[in-house]
């Protein structure tokens, strides 16, 4: 799959058959679309394409910086070249850009730079300056422009929207299996591995410490879960605490993962962990010696469930 960060970089030498949105999460609802989107580009011989943008249209216009996304710019492609699109445009997206107007957009961006000859697009698709074209007058501008436009029905964007908010609630309630269902894949979290303050191997628990640079990253509810990762091309399994560490007086809210039979120095290293389940709250124990017992019995549940 091919990625670019901005549609003045595309290659024009093969059409394109394109959808348009932030299909944050890239689950079980946008993959009827994709596929589609995959199906029809194969058989008209059109490249098959996803034009997203960043930041978040709300972070620029709204000033919106609380908003949390399912993916990570790297997530998502991770995804959609998982399913087999061809192309993903990640486009900037500023003040200039949404105050083109709905001719400029389609003629300048659709069809001059990525040489559109499909869409694929939600009936209640809006674009343009103030958003003030629709569906309607993008079939039009396909009769203009010579390509074809593929309306998707009302029942099918419920759909994803109904799953992007169940996932968003399921997380910051800790429901991983919902989540999980609706993803159609394992949630997961990518960072990179900081020094700590080294209490989890003073306890036999050593910790990587995971430090995820994209704020806007919607980050589960505190607690303690059940993880796998791939690092230097094997699988590994652990337990992740997500919270404050209330036992030792922590102030931070930080992303420990132990990993269970894995002791390698991973400082500095960027490594994604998938979580599988979740166990319990965060808790404070009267003593560190108590924390260390409960961890004992966590890595037991933890690896029964991974047995399962």
């Amino acid at each position: 799959m091919i990625t670019v960060h901005s549609v003045s970089k595309i290659d024009k030498t093969k059409p394109t058959a394109i959808t348009i949105g932030t299909f944050d999460g890239v689950h079980i609802g946008h993959k009827k679309i994709l596929e589609r989107l995959i199906n029809d580009a194969k058989s008209l011989n059109l490249r098959s394409t996803v034009l997203t943008f960043f930041p978040h249209p709300r972070m620029v216009l709204q000033k919106d910086t609380d908003i949390k996304l399912l993916n990570t710019i790297d997530e998502k492609e991770q995804v959609l070249k998982s399913l087999g699109l061809e192309q993903l445009i990640v486009h900037p997206f500023t003040k200039d850009f949404s105050r083109l107007s709905a001719t400029e957009f389609v003629r300048d961006i659709l069809v001059n730079s990525l040489g559109t000859k499909k869409i694929i697009i939600g009936y209640d698709h809006r674009f343009g300056r103030n958003r003030n074209a629709n569906i309607t007058d993008l079939i039009a501008f396909g009769e203009t422009f010579d390509f074809e436009v593929e309306e998707i029905p009302a029942q099918e964007i419920d759909d994803v929207s109904v799953s992007s908010t169940k996932i968003r609630k399921a997380l910051l309630e800790g429901d991983l299996k919902t989540a999980n269902t609706y993803l159609g894949y394992t949630y997961m979290l990518t960072g990179i591995v900081k020094k700590g303050k080294g209490l989890g191997r003073q306890i036999n628990f050593p910790t990587a410490n995971i430090f995820i640079a994209e704020t806007y990253k919607l980050v589960p509810k505190n607690g303690v879960y059940v993880v796998s990762g791939t690092i230097n091309g094997k699988t590994v399994y652990g337990m992740m605490n997500i919270g404050y560490n209330p036992t030792v007086a922590g102030t931070e809210k930080s992303i420990e993962v132990h990993f269970f039979d894995f002791d390698i120095n991973l400082y500095e290293t960027k490594i994604q962990v998938r979580i599988l389940d979740r166990i319990r709250d965060e808790r404070k124990f009267d003593s560190v010696e108590l924390l260390k017992q409960q961890l004992e019995k966590d890595r037991k549940t933890s690896l029964a469930l991974i047995q399962k």
